[in-house]
């Protein structure tokens, strides 16, 4: 059965990308150590985590934030993804992507979409911050995976605001440590 799947990496204090987001630095200001543990220093079983990731997601979702931030630099001009990666947004970019659907529906239009596209596989939303919140918000989650790297980044954007009154109780389903990062599955009850 497919899953709606919030995944994504922060730092023990919370952040998901360092201040200073720009083209130039879409992660910000020491963003990139946050991913060391798929990239550079990336273990077989950190390969493994994010092939099967990949492997058994039929469809992605972004932010608007996400992707524009990303056009130049992570993106190399087109979509770094296999299957349809639809991208939450106001109004359609003046700067379109190759690869990438463009949805100013809302959240829900985008998980509409994003689960016809899937099929039998899972929608994975991959970030940024809003657009997993929103999800969240709305229930609409099945599991949420969080990568911890240990790194402090000390500010920049955090995955959860202080000013959230809703409380979301979730159930631990698995985790997994590896070398670079340490790994929360949790499904919401």
């Amino acid at each position: 059965m497919s899953k709606i799947i919030a995944e994504i990496t922060m730092s023990i204090d919370g952040f998901i990308a360092g201040p200073g987001i720009s083209k130039e630095q879409p992660m910000g200001e020491n963003g990139p150590l946050l991913h060391e543990w798929i990239f550079d220093k990336a273990t077989t079983a950190d390969r493994k985590w994010l092939e099967d990731l990949t492997n058994n997601a039929g469809a992605v979702i972004c932010g608007h934030h996400t992707y524009a931030t990303a056009i130049d630099d992570a993106w190399d001009g087109a979509c770094p993804f296999s299957v349809q990666t639809f991208v939450v947004c106001h109004s359609t970019p003046p700067q379109l992507v190759q690869g990438f659907v463009y949805i100013t529906t809302g959240i829900e239009g985008a998980l509409e979409q994003a689960r016809a596209a899937a099929g039998d596989k899972n929608v994975w939303i991959m970030g940024g911050a809003n657009i997993i919140q929103q999800y969240l918000a709305a229930r609409l989650v099945d599991e949420l995976r969080l990568h911890i790297a240990p790194v402090l980044l000390g500010r920049g954007t955090r995955l959860f605001t202080d000013n959230d009154s809703q409380v979301t109780v979730l159930e631990n389903v698995e985790v997994v440590r590896t070398e670079g990062a340490v790994t929360g599955v949790w499904k919401l009850i």
